[in-house]
């Protein structure tokens, strides 16, 4: 059971440890210390059930209705476009730019935010749903169990080291400089992922 287990761990890391909009959100709110809590916890759930749905045989139902495919590509692109933006504008936006302040969200926008982020992005279900789905289901009726907790606890570590151990780096993002250059960077990762999902649509 073990080896299901490791090659679960192994596959679901390098899923989720990829530069992406999640992973880019979770570092920021740890950088800036709000709902730090909330937030990789959101993403620990949100992944876990994604990952058991997959096991499970979601995946293969998804990966067989391309209009369903379609439209998930297209609202991802929309919201990542979207978020891309509103990063660049703050990395040109004077004034706004705090290690540990920034823009100070509720409890109910935090967590729509990050529910937007997993949810909304059509890779979480190409990736974590229809490929570790896949996978696993390869692994047979006992192996597959343990593969999709071996993926659950890559996301587990990840998120919980992204989220809580940002705050090692708020030295650093104590100049505006700093802020700027992530700002400008998490800006560029969501609209290139916006193009790339935009030209995967029909």
């Amino acid at each position: 059971m073990l080896a299901y287990y490791l090659k679960g761990l192994g596959l679901g890391a390098g899923l989720i440890v990829a530069i992406g909009s999640q992973n880019a959100h979770v570092l920021r709110m740890g950088l800036q210390r709000q709902h730090v809590g909330l937030t990789v916890l959101v993403c620990i759930v949100c992944e876990t059930l994604l990952i058991a749905a997959g096991i499970a045989g979601i995946g293969t139902l998804i990966e067989r209705s391309p209009l369903l495919l379609n439209a998930a590509r297209w609202g991802g692109a929309v919201f990542l476009a979207w978020y891309g933006l509103r990063a660049w504008r703050s990395a040109f936006g004077a004034g706004s730019l705090r290690a540990a302040s920034g823009e100070q969200l509720t409890q109910r926008q935090a967590l729509l935010t990050v529910l937007a982020v997993t949810l909304l992005n059509p890779h979480v279900y190409l990736d974590t749903v229809v490929l570790l789905g896949a996978v696993g289901g390869q692994q047979g009726a006992d192996g597959k169990w343990w593969f999709a907790l071996g993926a659950m606890s890559a996301a587990c570590t990840w998120f919980s080291l992204v989220g809580f151990g940002a705050r090692l780096l708020s030295p650093w993002f104590a100049r505006p400089s700093a802020w700027r250059l992530l700002d400008g960077a998490i800006g560029t990762i969501m609209l290139a992922l916006a193009v790339t999902l935009a030209l995967q649509a029909s």
